[in-house]
């Protein structure tokens, strides 16, 4: 997939929405050659990301590409940011960042470099499965 492709989906408005969002998984392909959904990226940095919305329909963001490990001191902001939106009193969060700080002198930022995507959104594009059926049918209805 060429990277002007990569970028026009990505700049999608549902595409930034599902982005901006808190939660995603990843897999990646272990040693053993299975795919996991934990990250140990050394060996193989091949990843793949799903985010995705919990209404209907679902809109959903595939990403693959290769993941680069950046090695952080101290706490990322974004790590905090990112942890900042679940409910939490002042007093907690200060508590909770605290007990972070204390148990961490660094951490591992994983970034993702694209390599393929696709955005479905049941408006303008389907799941792969979904649209070869509706192209069957097509045929099906022509023949």
């Amino acid at each position: 997939m060429r990277a002007s492709e990569i970028t026009e989906i990505l700049d999608r408005p549902f595409s930034r929405e599902l982005l901006a969002r808190d939660v995603l998984r990843l897999a990646y392909v272990a040693k053993d050659g299975t795919p996991r959904s934990s990250p140990a990226l050394r060996e193989n940095p091949t990843v793949a990301l799903t985010i995705d919305t919990e209404v209907h329909p679902p809109k959903i963001l595939l990403i693959r590409g290769r993941a680069e490990l950046d090695a952080v001191d101290g706490i990322p902001e974004e790590y905090l940011r990112m942890n900042g939106s679940y409910e939490m009193t002042p007093e907690q969060r200060v508590e909770w960042e605290a007990e972070v700080r204390s148990l961490y002198d660094g951490m591992v930022r994983i970034v993702v470099k694209p390599t393929w995507v696709k955005l479905i959104d049941f408006e303008r594009t389907l799941p792969s499965a979904v649209e070869e059926l509706v192209k069957r049918r097509a045929e099906r209805e022509n023949a």
